[in-house]
């Protein structure tokens, strides 16, 4: 054994509280009791220090569990002291869950060129408040000089410079609005037959089609004799799903017309016939409408007696294909709810991508729901994959449901692996892929034979594909 080293005298100069005069006037320390040995000794010192920071960071030492710290003096190498702040760890909040409430509708525009489908859109989201009156009054100053008076409306949806520059919406355009019962997302489909690949992704998306007619002398004959857009897109919405068609006769304050019966009776008359060739039933899933798309007559309030009387009463004459008088908004906020798939596998087409900060895909949630932080898998590559951001409608959520049109924000894939077409899945449950597959086709309109080894392109929600004919 050593023998025990005599206690340390203090210095006279030395101030009582210790190091930089730390506790004047307070009373000198208690010596520690005496150790059997200078081993002892040592580890008694250094297992108070490291007692005290662990009684530190486990919120012991501080009353009612209060935020506290530990100012350690630590010895440097020049003597000088320095003091080091301990902060207890916090545990992070649990994130609240958001999940949008209302139920959602896609509603999809389509039409002739021309037919006032964009000015329609941005009617609508300047009546429920969702482009201010500054913005289209901008929209109005740029569009004057350019020549351009009457297409200012429809900027609010054709935000791309070609597409403001010719006039003709080229990509689908999305925009939403509500009401107090649903939430609507616009889609914008293109037109012009060159771009009719888009219209479809467009009309695969929707659960209600709006054909916009215009009424004015000759555009209507145009966009509906053979070649023209308005026979194509009522097929191709069909084709792709779409249950409910409104068609909005659009233009009926044009000088041609004057908001005539006559001319909405014929335009109604010549386009019934091919509407229920299409299978679209007259009583139960195809209404028509009345209305200006560049003054907003007949889309959110219903027309003035004066200015229209027959629509207001025609349905109890002879057009019980008429919407009983309502305006267009009222009217689709009351059509019964959509059927779901709520309880099934997610599952989501993938529309569109693009980079920014990650790799973020576009489209509707088909089936099921996806939360932040679920695993899934992008077919058909079987990628697997994890959701680290949602958006439904450019708001931020965390829970996403059968209906919405989204944005996902994606981990452990590039932008460059993914295309339009590939299909977002529950990992344990995944979309099934195959070559070959039986199809029943229905031939409504074509110049040329269809026989073994004709080809075709294909169109599946979102995924264009070029296909041969075999004969079995």
């Amino acid at each position: 054994m050593f023998s025990q080293d005599p206690p340390r005298k203090m210095d006279p100069e030395e101030p009582p509280g210790g190091v930089d005069g730390e506790g004047a006037g307070d009373p000198p320390p208690q010596p520690p009791p005496p150790a059997d040995s200078w081993e002892e000794e040592a580890d008694g010192d250094e297992g108070g220090v490291e007692g005290g920071d662990d009684e530190d960071a486990d919120g012991a030492g501080t009353p009612d569990g209060e935020e506290g710290s530990l100012s350690a003096v630590l010895d440097a190498g020049d003597g000088e002291g320095e003091e080091a702040v301990v902060k207890p760890k916090k545990r992070p909040p649990k994130a609240e869950e958001t999940k949008s409430k209302k139920e959602h509708v896609n509603v999809v525009f389509i039409g002739h060129v021309d037919a006032g489908k964009s000015t329609i859109g941005g009617q609508i989201m300047y009546l429920t408040g969702m482009v201010d009156k500054r913005t289209l009054e901008k929209y109005e100053r740029e569009a004057k000089e350019k020549n351009r008076e009457t297409w200012y409306l429809s900027w609010a949806l054709d935000t791309n410079l070609e597409e403001r520059e010719k006039g003709k919406t080229v990509e689908v355009g999305r925009a939403y609005f509500e009401t107090e019962k649903k939430h609507f997302t616009i889609l914008d489909a293109p037109g012009h037959k060159s771009f009719v690949p888009n219209m479809i992704g467009g009309a695969a998306q929707a659960d209600l089609a709006v054909l916009v007619i215009s009424a004015r002398k000759g555009e209507f004959e145009t966009g509906f004799e053979k070649g023209g857009q308005t026979r194509e897109h009522a097929m191709l919405a069909k084709t792709a799903g779409v249950r409910h068609l409104v068609v909005l006769i659009n233009k009926m304050d044009d000088p041609t017309v004057e908001w005539s019966e006559e001319r909405y009776n014929e335009c109604r008359e010549k386009l019934l016939p091919y509407l229920r060739k299409l299978g679209f039933n007259p009583q139960k899933d195809l209404y028509f409408m009345p209305c200006s798309g560049l003054t907003g007559l007949g889309l959110k309030d219903k027309l003035d007696e004066d200015l229209c009387p027959w629509y207001r009463h025609s349905f109890f004459k002879n057009m019980q294909h008429t919407a009983k008088g309502e305006a267009f908004i009222p009217f689709i906020d009351n059509l019964p709810p959509m059927n779901r798939n709520v309880e099934g596998p997610f599952i989501m087409p993938v529309v569109d991508k693009y980079k920014d900060m990650g790799t973020v895909v576009l489209g509707k949630v088909e089936s099921g729901e996806a939360k932040k932080g679920q695993s899934l898998l992008l077919m058909p590559n079987r990628t697997p994959v994890v959701v680290d951001q949602l958006w439904s409608d450019d708001e931020e959520v965390t829970t996403v449901g059968s209906g919405e049109n989204v944005k996902i924000k994606l981990k452990g894939i590039e932008e460059e692996d993914v295309s339009p077409g590939f299909v977002l899945c529950d990992a344990n449950n995944p979309s099934k892929t195959g070559k070959v597959f039986d199809a029943q086709v229905v031939i409504l309109e074509h110049k040329s034979i269809i026989c073994a080894g004709y080809s075709a392109v294909m169109h599946i929600h979102c995924v264009a594909e070029e296909v041969t004919v075999k004969v079995r």
